[in-house]
């Protein structure tokens, strides 16, 4: 059996080999210089003798005729001003849209609101529980949700459709004992 320090001797020639394989040949090839693109500018030799003397140029004058005065002439008559349409009078009855709710008994009415009070007593309950506690990113989101479901809770109580306020409420008291068990 091998010992410890002959491991570590065969091990640090293997890893030595790897890297003098990965490495490459010594030989390598000079890069290929690069190619120029160039253009030999040559400038016409022209002998003194054959240039011709220049004249000097004719005095010419020109007569530059006056140009008519920039205005404000319009082609075009002025748009006319049209007066905006008048407000349509006010009407003394809102046309509210109707919301379609089930029929419920005054014994069944009288459930919901007492279900509800008590689903937003617990859901808010339950809030007050977890206010002075940190909350980890999860928790705050089901807080968050507890707090909207008991919003609409209250705004379907205010509007009066009781079974909407019972459904929202006790979505409300449901996600606040999940967020107090995970306390």
């Amino acid at each position: 059996m091998k010992t410890k320090s002959e491991l570590t001797k065969i091990c640090r020639a293997a890893v030595c080999g790897c890297l003098v394989w990965s490495a490459g040949c010594d030989e390598r090839k000079p890069q290929a210089k690069p190619v120029v693109n160039f253009i030999a500018v040559v400038h016409p030799v022209i002998p003194r003798e054959t240039t011709p003397a220049l004249e000097a140029p004719p005095d010419l004058s020109a007569e530059v005729p006056e140009l008519p005065e920039l205005g404000l002439n319009r082609t075009q008559p002025a748009k006319p001003h049209v007066a905006p349409a008048p407000a349509p009078e006010p009407t003394a009855e809102k046309h509210v849209e109707p919301t379609i709710a089930p029929e419920v008994t005054t014994e069944e009415m009288i459930a919901a609101k007492t279900q509800t009070k008590h689903d937003l007593d617990v859901a808010e309950h339950n809030l007050t529980m977890a206010q002075g506690k940190s909350l980890n990113p999860t928790q705050q989101d089901l807080a968050s949700k507890i707090r909207g479901f008991a919003d609409n809770a209250r705004e379907a109580m205010r509007a009066g459709d009781w079974t909407k306020a019972k459904n929202f409420s006790k979505k409300a008291e449901v996600l606040s004992e999940q967020l107090v068990e995970s306390l």
